[in-house]
């Protein structure tokens, strides 16, 4: 049981010879990926174009494409100079014995669709397959899934087309969709039912979902009871929404004798939390 890169850094770790890297290479974290490509940058970059480099070099990676096919695919200026510092970001790698993390995904892609004779072990040696949140996964991914499946497809691939939230670095929900291309036989069994919220709450999910671009149709339903009504309020930003949150929480806490640790604030993103931490500068803000 382990992650798509745990698996990755695992089929190295036996293979490191096919993917020339000698025994107890490293890998480089994010910090050192970017530090190292700064190094290889224009002097005097500044840190937003640094990023859009190590974005385009990472989003390469992630589609499986070695330096020559970026170069061979760039399309604009700056997509050639990132596959130029893409080439020569590896050949530095390379002379420390080192991989990145998206290196942990690519280079077992090169390897097994390369190398007919890895390609049958690692078949032979992962019989069967249970994938979870596969709208998440990007088409190196995928690439990967399907030559560890092989022709036998024996794998179940547990997503929902509905909560790809991974998309910015790569994720590829339509991932779902080619599964039924490529594996003709493939049996789709839709977990409609919902065991946790209320009637009420599935219908406003359902209303917001049909919105959606759909590989592939659901409708929620539940047996629970209707549940309480749906609150929904409307703030000027996000610190106008933070003091509204305070509000409420001390609102109930007095009426309800209840305790601080009795309280949860659920965000989608980690950086709608920054408000909710900062210390509340409103005078009418009942907490401080």
């Amino acid at each position: 049981m382990c992650t798509f890169h745990a698996l990755g850094l695992k089929f190295l770790q036996i293979e490191h010879a096919r993917a020339n890297l000698r025994r107890g290479f490293s890998v480089l974290d994010a910090d050192d990926s970017q530090g190292l490509i700064k190094e290889l940058a224009p002097n005097g970059i500044k840190n937003d174009a640094l990023w859009a480099l190590q974005s385009l070099v990472s989003r390469a990676k992630n589609a499986g494409l070695s330096p020559a096919q970026a170069e061979a695919q760039a399309g604009g200026v700056r997509e050639r100079e990132a596959a130029a510092i893409y080439a020569a970001y590896q050949k530095r790698l390379a002379a420390f014995n080192a991989v990145d993390f998206d290196d942990l995904i690519r280079l077992p892609l090169q390897i097994l669709e390369s190398d007919d004779e890895a390609r049958a072990a690692w078949q032979e040696r992962i019989r069967y397959l249970l994938l979870d949140e596969y709208q998440d996964t990007n088409i190196a991914q995928y690439r990967l899934v399907k030559l560890l499946a092989g022709e036998r497809g024996m794998f179940t691939a547990v997503g929902d087309d509905d909560q790809c939230i991974y998309a910015w670095r790569g994720a590829n929900p339509e991932n779902l969709g080619e599964l039924s291309r490529d594996y003709p036989k493939l049996k789709v069994i839709k977990l409609e039912q919902n065991y946790r919220c209320g009637k009420r709450i599935l219908r406003v999910a359902n209303a917001l979902i049909a919105n959606n671009d759909h590989l592939f149709e659901k409708k929620l339903w539940s047996e629970a009871a209707e549940g309480p009504p749906i609150r929904v309020l409307e703030c000027r930003d996000d610190e106008h929404e933070a003091e509204r949150i305070a509000a409420e929480i001390a609102h109930l806490a007095e009426k309800h004798k209840a305790r601080w640790n009795e309280f949860a604030i659920l965000y989608r993103g980690n950086h709608q939390s920054r408000a909710l931490k900062k210390p509340c500068a409103s005078p009418a803000c009942p907490i401080t």
